[in-house]
């Protein structure tokens, strides 16, 4: 793998303004950017590949996943830690299949059973791969990603995604940024980007294929995920009990599946009917009524909301019913993080 070339770009020097339009922008850092030697001629044949992707927690990485595969399979929100588990997407387009990896934030902060998991998934992750996207925000280095950087090897090329862009106002910083960005390690490509950009994630796309090895396809071309209806039903629960109580509950609470029925339609015409029986298990009693809202409401909005999700995401209609569980110092017991299905 070249290393990349050395960056000249002065931001006043090369004429790069505020106000200039974001895509010539990006236009101009990628071709200026771009290592030699990178680009591979197409090859016939199908190619496919593992593509990883990393950062610190809450950079956006579940949000990227589900634009690259086009369709929402991880679950999003404001809370840390919101992705716990190797989320796999799918996308196969035209010769080419990606197979992502969305993999948890690595855990600096808190060493209990439940982030020593996910750092595990981490770490297992970024091993075997043919590529992985770091995933940072425009602009920044924090010492968080510098810890994520850290877990990365050599031997495998990587991209630096400088997500977010949209939230930069001033265009011309990010030149010097990269610049101070190669010194840190010997990334394959650079790629400024919104992953709220359809055309930036076109170009995403575009560069990863050409790190894809020539192999057959390991997922049927319409396939989104290798994870089950029962996983993505718990995940969604999850994500809406985040949302609706904010900042109020503390991480240490997850959803467990205790039934998941299908019936096939009863008539032409018909969707199949999908009965869900779910837990949220959560450590303390004032975390239990913080779920459960004033006479039940927030609890019956997490339930409705995430019914909604389901029946658009599997096709079928839904009839979830939800419970409240206190196990007290869940998240420091190994034994019980496996249990609830952690790695």
């Amino acid at each position: 793998m070249n290393t990349p070339k050395k960056i000249a770009v002065d931001a006043q020097k090369s004429g790069v303004e505020d106000q200039k339009d974001v895509e010539t922008l990006l236009a101009d850092l990628h071709h200026t950017l771009r290592p030699a030697g990178t680009a591979q001629a197409p090859v016939p044949g199908q190619r496919c590949g593992l593509i990883a992707i990393v950062g610190k927690p809450n950079v956006g990485k579940s949000t990227l996943l589900n634009a690259l595969v086009g369709q929402k399979i991880s679950i999003t929100s404001r809370k840390a830690q919101t992705t716990r588990h190797r989320i796999t997407g799918v996308r196969t387009q035209e010769t080419a299949q990606f197979v992502f990896v969305d993999t948890p934030g690595f855990q600096t902060i808190h060493g209990n059973a439940l982030n020593k998991s996910l750092n595990k998934t981490v770490q297992g992750a970024v091993a075997d791969v043919d590529l992985i996207l770091f995933v940072v925000e425009a602009g920044s280095f924090t010492t968080a990603d510098a810890r994520v950087l850290a877990l990365l090897g050599k031997d495998i090329p990587t991209l630096l995604v400088a997500n977010k862009l949209d939230n930069v106002h001033r265009r011309g910083d990010i030149a010097p940024w990269l610049q101070q960005m190669q010194g840190k390690h010997a990334f394959a490509e650079f790629v400024p980007m919104s992953a709220k950009s359809p055309k930036d994630i076109d170009r995403l796309l575009a560069i990863c294929a050409t790190y894809l090895p020539e192999q057959a396809w390991w997922y049927a071309a319409d396939e989104l995920t290798d994870r089950s209806e029962r996983f993505m039903a718990s995940e969604m629960v999850r994500e809406k009990l985040f949302r609706l109580t904010g900042d109020e509950l503390p991480y240490t609470s997850t959803v467990v599946i205790d039934k998941f029925d299908e019936e096939p339609p009863q008539k032409k015409g018909q969707k199949r009917l999908l009965r869900i029986a779910a837990t949220i298990v959560v450590e303390r009693d004032g975390h239990k009524a913080m779920v459960i809202g004033d006479k039940g409401d927030r609890i019956k909005r997490i339930g409705t909301e995430t019914r909604v999700e389901l029946e658009k995401l599997f096709d079928a209609k839904v009839f979830i019913e939800l419970w409240v569980k206190v196990r007290s110092g869940w998240a420091d017991d190994e034994a019980r993080v496996r249990s609830f299905g952690y790695e």
